[in-house]
């Protein structure tokens, strides 16, 4: 019995310490290792499972969009970086530089890609003549490399997997589309596919993207109330375009400058996960997520029967479902245990006695709920239970952000709220970046969003009181 407590044990209640909580789990579950690379993670197969699954599920989506796959190079030519200024500044302080080749000193640094805007931007400006050569709708998967002073297991690594899809456009028009339509499909595939709920807006200039002339996002909130932003997508219009002399001839013969658009989603999103489907046993993957959906485990596998029994299930689930068999040599008590660490949603327990019954018993790991089904039907109850598990874990995760979601109308209440009730702040704003820099300064709170869906809160600003242009959320984030 006291193997059995050792597992969960050795998680750190999220109530005491959420952020020992968050690195107990990822540890135990065996999702990362720390690696002799100083804030770099080993990703364990584990872990990386999760992220198949992600690129996975995206990768398709993106392609019905239009978009097709491609691989930059690793390394960017500090000329090329500084062809566009706003966007060198941005990334300047996280650059890592290699400046040496062999034994030999380069004759022109380079920089390990951060992001690969400007490496698409050269392509493009060689790439695209006419405007029969539009639009370029292209994406790569790949690591990125930003070096962080702090960093935490798949929330901030110095190098992080990714996807980054550039594309580039004849009007304007068609690269705002773009852009809405890549962050609608982002949320889409949160909410749908992750069961975590979203607020869709724009990051306000101070946030946005250096060099992008707007920026659109998805926020987050975790179970400790911190929002996390979730993925990207970014309009640059034509800066990229004049600074690189992307051209293009128009219909009429014209010279035209091109119109760009970037968007992206991380590693990052393995830990929003985490944080918010998790609880002191562990993880509580989503099951259209979950490398492993269900996890038969024999009961007194050792009697004659069981052990057949149990792959008997196997051969009939794995048709439609992603499914193991625990047959170690480990207790019944343990390999629960092990179950819910692991975040998998359905176990289903199977003994003699079960069996002679013609039955299991099935149980969520998001709420512990048994049910006794009937081996006549495992197939069509076990698709039904993870269904209701997948709404059951969005809804879940829906109330505990809209019952953490607040309002504030002068500056007092403001900081009281964020100081006293973690969560978002919805408030209004005059757009003055002084308001927003106060904010900060004062409070540790930025701006998440402008959302797309506006509430008329007040008329005007939460910080100076001037007559307000939008409603803002606001939060302490990752």
């Amino acid at each position: 019995m006291a193997k059995e407590k050792k597992l969960v044990e050795a998680i750190t209640s999220m109530e005491e310490d959420f952020a020992q909580w968050y690195t107990d789990v990822v540890k135990k579950a065996e999702l990362i290792a720390y690696s002799s690379v100083k804030g770099c993670m080993i990703i364990k197969p584990a872990g990386y499972a999760i992220w198949e699954n992600i690129q996975k599920s995206l990768d398709a989506k993106f392609k019905e969009t239009g978009v097709e796959n491609l691989y930059m190079p690793l390394f960017i030519p500090e000329s090329l970086l500084q062809r566009e200024k706003d966007h060198v500044e941005g990334f300047a302080p996280e650059v890592a530089w290699v400046t040496y080749g062999g034994l030999n000193e380069l004759q022109e640094r380079l920089c390990v890609r951060p992001t690969s805007e400007t490496l698409f931007c050269d392509f493009y400006a060689n790439e695209v003549q006419s405007y029969r050569d539009l639009p370029k709708v292209y994406n790569q998967w790949c690591s990125v490399v930003r070096w962080e002073k702090e960093t935490r297991p798949f929330l901030r690594s110095r190098e992080f997997l990714w996807q980054e899809g550039h594309t580039v456009h004849a009007t304007e028009e068609e690269a705002i589309e773009r852009t809405e339509q890549m962050l609608n499909l982002y949320a889409d595939f949160l909410e749908q596919e992750l069961a975590i709920p979203v607020i869709r807006g724009r990051k306000t200039d101070k946030e946005k993207f250096a060099g992008a002339e707007a920026t659109y996002t998805i926020e987050s909130l975790m179970h400790d109330g911190k929002a996390l932003q979730s993925g990207t997508s970014h309009n640059f219009g034509d800066g990229f375009a004049k600074a690189f002399g992307i051209q293009y001839t128009d219909r009429e013969n014209k010279l035209q400058y091109a119109h760009q658009t970037s968007w992206g989603m991380t590693t990052r999103v393995i830990g929003a996960i985490i944080m918010v489907h998790g609880d002191n046993s562990g993880l509580v993957l989503p099951p259209r997520i979950a490398p492993i959906q269900a996890a038969i485990i024999p009961i007194q596998q050792n009697k004659e029967g069981v052990l057949d029994k149990a792959y008997e299930l196997k051969v009939l689930l794995e048709k439609s479902f992603q499914v193991k068999v625990d047959d170690s040599d480990k207790s019944p008590g343990w390999k629960f245990s092990e179950q819910e660490m692991r975040g998998i949603p359905v176990r289903i327990e199977l003994g003699p006695k079960d069996i002679e019954a013609n039955q299991c018993v099935m149980v969520r790991r998001d709420n512990r709920e048994k049910i006794v089904v009937s081996l006549d039907e495992i197939q069509s109850k076990l698709a039904e239970v993870l269904e209701t598990m997948q709404q059951d874990m969005f809804e879940r995760a829906k109330k505990h952000r809209d019952e953490h979601t607040y309002e504030a109308k002068s500056y007092e209440e403001f900081q009281d709220t964020i100081a006293n009730k973690p969560g978002f702040v919805k408030a209004m704003w005059c757009g003055d970046v002084a308001c927003e820099d106060k904010i900060k300064e004062e409070t540790t709170a930025t701006s998440r969003c402008i959302p797309f869906v506006q509430e008329h809160i007040g008329d005007t600003c939460v910080c100076c009181g001037r007559p307000a242009k939008s409603m803002v959320y606001w939060g302490k984030a990752y």
